[in-house]
Formats: C-alpha cells, structure tokens, sequence
C-alpha cells in the first residue's frame, strides 16, 4: 500500500499544538482592518483553536495516524 500523503493546503493552514491540539489562523483578520480596534487585531495575530466539529477532518488532512 503507498503512503498517505499530507494535503499541502491543510499543512499551510494549520498547526498542531504541544498538547496536540489543532490551530489555524482567526476569520476576518486579513481585510478591512480600519475599522478593527488595535487590540482586535493584535489578537488576531495569535493561533486560534479550530472547533471540536472540524479537528477530526483536519487531522485526516494532517496525517499522522490519530
């Protein structure tokens, strides 16, 4: 059997964690940004978790077993 192969556009977009958890990028961070308090926008910049719903697709992406 050949090997699984990572999805290239999951491996971009997200991260997993230490712990294993799975993070992407925040919506709504890329345009539009005037209007965005400071604050908004630095927090933004930081990983965010992925929801419960999506984790198992995404890591089917990601490979690696479970």
């Amino acid at each position: 059997m050949p090997k699984m192969k990572t999805h290239s556009g999951a491996k971009k977009r997200f991260k997993k964690s230490a712990n294993g958890k799975i993070r992407g990028r925040h919506a709504y961070s890329s345009h539009i940004l005037e209007k965005k308090s400071p604050k908004r926008k630095r927090k933004m910049g930081n990983p965010a978790p992925i929801a419960k719903v999506d984790v198992p697709n995404v890591r089917k992406l990601l490979g690696g077993g479970k």
